[in-house]
């Protein structure tokens, strides 16, 4: 809902929405969470052509980047609306932690965009981007599964996902069922674990130790 306002408010002004999957490559460890923020990426892209909104997506690495082109240009094929997308909507601004974040800041800037969506992996200079947002007056959609970054998240967006919220939000907007599946997966094993820690509590208190001799096997 907040990602539809937020294109929805730019769309109002006539300005564009800028997007980032994150900061890391494809094969890093914390590749899911730009996956993820492909996922959403696509939907973001979908609103853009469904609205006739400019869309901007900054990318630091360039394996990211040519899966982003794909995915924006096939999201409004989708739409049936692939005559107006341009090449520019998606670019490769640098491989260095830094130098992205400045580049990306001064499009942000002279572009005066009215959304910024950031989910991905991220690190300090996400608090560089949030800032520009700030001061662009845009609607600020983020998330991370990457700890160190979430409080500048947190205190600078409109709206943040936190952890695993990413993968959730990434599988319902996309509607993948293998998506679904993991996260349901994931929902299962938390209950599960949760359940055995009661009655591991629970055992103990009674002056069992059959749980925990279990979980050290």
């Amino acid at each position: 809902d907040a990602i539809e306002e937020a294109v929805g408010r730019a769309t109002e002004m006539g300005r564009p929405v800028h997007f980032s999957p994150g900061i890391v490559e494809l094969t890093h460890e914390r590749s899911p969470q730009t996956l993820a923020g492909l996922s959403v990426l696509s939907h973001v892209a979908k609103l853009c052509a469904k609205y006739d909104t400019n869309l901007v997506t900054t990318i630091m690495m360039p394996d990211v980047y040519v899966v982003a082109e794909e995915v924006v240009k096939q999201s409004f094929l989708a739409e049936g609306k692939s005559e107006q997308y341009k090449s520019d909507m998606v670019r490769f601004i640098g491989a260095e932690q830094f130098a992205y974040a400045a580049a990306a800041v001064g499009i942000m800037y002279r572009e005066q965009v009215a959304a910024n969506i950031m989910i991905g992996a991220w690190y300090a200079e996400s608090l560089l981007l949030t800032e520009a947002g700030v001061q662009t007056g845009g609607i600020q959609v983020t998330g991370s599964a990457t700890v160190s970054p979430l409080p500048f998240l947190v205190v600078a967006s409109d709206y943040c996902l936190m952890g695993e919220e990413i993968y959730a939000a990434s599988a319902y907007l996309s509607k993948d069922p293998v998506q679904l599946a993991v996260v349901m997966g994931q929902d299962v094993a938390k209950v599960v674990t949760i359940g055995v820690m009661g009655l591991g509590a629970i055992l103990l208190a009674f002056g069992s130790d059959a749980i925990v001799n279990l979980v050290n096997m």
